[in-house]
């Protein structure tokens, strides 16, 4: 498998922005950690019964409107290592197993 770039926008509506958070809405790191799963069964063209995460981190806000890139990289182990940035900045990154 090789590496892979994905690009989402996050829809200014989205609906996790209302209660996260009033006045300063931000995308929950678990509306990244679901599309970053999204595109890795892209990648991997089979949709797994379950994902593990394996680390997550979260590094900076990401808002409404932004665009979003994506890398994913499968590794020796199986697992697929992923990045996620916003214009210059990195704003999460981790890696998830296939289940």
């Amino acid at each position: 498998m090789q590496p892979a770039e994905f690009v989402w926008t996050v829809a200014p509506g989205h609906p996790a922005f209302p209660g996260h958070f009033p006045g300063r809405p931000i995308v929950p790191g678990v509306v990244l950690l679901d599309r970053a799963i999204l595109f890795a069964q892209t990648l991997i063209e089979k949709e797994p019964e379950r994902w593990q995460v394996g680390t997550a981190k979260f590094l900076s806000p990401v808002g409404p409107g932004e665009t979003l890139v994506f890398s994913l990289q499968p590794t020796p182990r199986g697992s697929i290592a992923f990045s996620v940035k916003a214009g210059g900045r990195e704003v999460a990154s981790g890696s998830l197993t296939a289940a």
